[in-house]
């Protein structure tokens, strides 16, 4: 599982109109943005969140690490899970991120999810992070999610640097990373809080333009 940044933004930012205006007006916030469906080869589909997808919640609450490294709650409820779902749409209202729930196409079962963060991309770059639940595991998930999400990222939306954050015991990830042409650039110190500890990253990146990897270019269909 690669480890998706951390949100910057406070929590909760009411608005709250004082009647006091300086004159200036507010520079326009990110557009909203429309998540696509899109297939990950013959076996999975990439789709906005659902309500529907609370089961995969459920399962993904009882691992002993994803609640650890994103906001799904490790406690579940009902009312978490579809607290969780709402703040992928408010993901993609706010233009932060184009978040995917990961579908198995035979049984419409979701599996995972992935997103492509865009909270930098003023700067040239934008992040992806990835999980996926047990019942996901094993069968090229994953590697097929991120392929896809990366050349679409490149190919359709331009996005100059696509990065990547893994902890570096998390060998599995950062093969699939490697699979798909990212390379590694470095080691984060105590880059972000992993439960109740700081722990180190390692940064992986693609640059639009890369060459192929194994002759395979990423933003191949």
């Amino acid at each position: 599982m690669a480890d998706p940044e951390p949100d910057p933004r406070p929590q909760s930012t009411p608005d709250t109109d004082t009647g006091a205006h300086t004159g200036d007006e507010a520079e326009p916030g990110p557009d909203p943005l429309t998540v696509p469906s899109m297939s990950a080869g013959p076996d999975f589909v990439l789709r906005p969140w659902e309500m529907s997808d609370l089961p995969l919640l459920r399962e993904a609450a009882r691992d002993p690490y994803i609640p650890l490294i994103t906001t799904v709650p490790s406690r579940y409820s009902d009312g978490a899970a579809e607290a969780f779902v709402r703040r992928q749409w408010d993901e993609a209202a706010t233009g932060a991120e184009y978040p995917f729930a990961i579908v198995r196409s035979r049984d419409r079962r979701p599996v995972g999810a992935i997103g492509l963060g865009l909270r930098d991309l003023p700067e040239g770059r934008a992040s992806i992070g990835y999980w996926m639940a047990a019942s996901g595991r094993g069968q090229g998930v994953a590697r097929a999610a991120l392929r896809t999400v990366t050349g679409w990222a490149l190919r359709d939306l331009g996005v100059p640097r696509l990065q990547l954050f893994i902890e570096p015991w998390n060998t599995a990830s950062a093969r699939i990373a490697e699979d798909v042409g990212f390379r590694r650039e470095g080691l984060l110190r105590g880059w972000r809080l992993v439960g109740d500890r700081r722990r180190d990253m390692a940064v992986y990146a693609l640059l639009n333009g890369d060459e192929p990897v194994d002759g395979r270019a990423v933003t191949a269909d």
